[in-house]
């Protein structure tokens, strides 16, 4: 699979039960967006997932694997990063709202100088940071994109 045409959406984080149930870390806008995407890793393929609930006030949904039916052998899945294909994602996005995998490769511009071309995004609970490509970081809050020049903007 081409790598720009995955995009990350959530990690196995815990087991949930005896009966193979797992937790997952979700990073969509909507937890309950995952009934409905066809998710897959690098162990299972999109039929083996299925959605069982949402926990309520939370980013996290329970789930189960086909084929991890106890405690056990579901722990095999913990960490377990969780993918869409990008192709089977809606395109009609409102003004100001994109996925951020289509922000991969734009230049990082602040005080009207390049910073360099974004790796990735980062999230570790403060909100989420633009990585370049020298490993350097940049609050993406706040940050105007401009997908005409393919430029982010942070202040």
């Amino acid at each position: 699979m081409d790598n720009n045409n995955k995009i990350l959406v959530g990690k196995i984080v815990a087991m949930q039960g005896v009966q193979g149930d797992v937790r997952v870390q979700t990073y969509t806008e909507n937890p309950l967006d995952f009934k409905n995407l066809k998710i897959w890793s690098e162990i299972f393929g999109a039929d083996d997932f299925h959605f069982v609930r949402a926990v309520p006030s939370s980013d996290v949904i329970i789930a189960h694997i086909r084929g991890y039916d106890d405690r056990t052998s579901a722990e095999h899945l913990r960490g377990t990063r969780l993918f869409v294909d990008r192709d089977t994602l809606p395109n009609n996005t409102q003004d100001n709202e994109y996925y951020q995998a289509d922000l991969i490769g734009f230049n990082v511009i602040q005080n009207g100088k390049n910073l360099g071309s974004i790796l990735c995004f980062q999230n570790f609970g403060a909100g989420d940071i633009i990585e370049t490509e020298d490993g350097n970081m940049y609050s993406f809050k706040g940050a105007l994109v401009d997908f005409d020049k393919k430029t982010v903007t942070v202040k």
